[in-house]
């Protein structure tokens, strides 16, 4: 995975090199709207109400697993999530590895202004400026194979723009490093990025050890019940969970998100 890893961001740099030479940053600059962290207030919103925060992810392909989901039509899949009560959507722009698109933002942030997080392997901070351009609220950015120093600048650059922003855990390491930035959520992943192995412990292990209670911490990965939900929140005060894989390859994604939200 650490190779599949190293490519798909090489070939990100490639990409957003192009992307510069169509539209140079200067120019994306100029259509900067500033955010106002409408993820995060959603997170707090859900959680006042009492209500299982589901971030519902449209996702296409992955590079292990291929394609989810054949008839994909991302405009009727957001607009099913959200009838549903979903809390906000994760929308997978990557697409060469991922299948995803920058336009199923742009596409969706047309008729709603439900929360949208930008999924995306973030290597420069013009994909930042990017991302909130697009109409997103919010980035997620992976600890794993991101240089801290950069870490620190698209943090600091997303906070400035008002967009949330989502810092990406799988081990104690990268807690570590995550939790010096006050202002970011914290992901904790339970696939394990070597084997592709899947368990939900990974985020009761690291909320405990960690003792994040005081964190908005988001479940990632691994989800496929109420009964998978109800563990981790009766073994943490998570409230916050990403689901995408269950949901897409579900005959029926409005009886699948019924079913996690029961």
């Amino acid at each position: 995975m650490n190779n599949i890893l190293n490519k798909i961001c090489k070939d990100k740099i490639i990409e957003i090199k192009e992307a510069k030479n169509k539209l140079s940053l200067d120019e994306l600059k100029k259509n900067i709207k500033k955010k106002k962290f409408a993820f995060s207030k959603q997170i707090d919103n859900f959680k006042f109400d009492n209500k299982t925060c589901l971030i519902a992810e449209i996702k296409k392909a992955s590079p292990s697993k291929g394609i989810f989901r054949e008839n994909f039509d991302h405009v009727n899949i957001a607009k099913e999530y959200i009838n549903n009560g979903v809390a906000c959507l994760s929308i997978i722009t990557e697409k060469k590895y991922f299948l995803g698109s920058k336009e199923y933002i742009k596409d969706i942030r047309k008729f709603t202004n439900i929360p949208i997080l930008c999924k995306d392997f973030f290597v420069d901070l013009y994909q930042i400026y990017e991302a909130s351009v697009l109409g997103a609220d919010c980035v997620l950015i992976l600890i794993k194979n991101t240089n801290k120093n950069l870490i620190n600048d698209m943090y600091e650059l997303a906070i400035n723009l008002g967009l949330d922003v989502i810092l990406e855990t799988h081990n104690e390491k990268e807690m570590e490093i995550a939790l010096k930035f006050e202002k970011a959520i914290i992901g904790i992943n339970n696939r394990n990025l070597e084997d592709f192995t899947v368990n939900i412990n990974n985020t009761i292990n690291l909320y405990n050890l960690f003792e994040l209670h005081e964190r908005k911490v988001i479940c990632e990965s691994g989800i496929n019940s109420h009964e998978d939900i109800k563990k981790i929140k009766n073994e943490t005060n998570i409230n916050n969970f990403l689901v995408g894989e269950s949901i897409i390859r579900s005959s029926s994604i409005s009886e699948k998100i019924s079913s996690l939200l029961k």
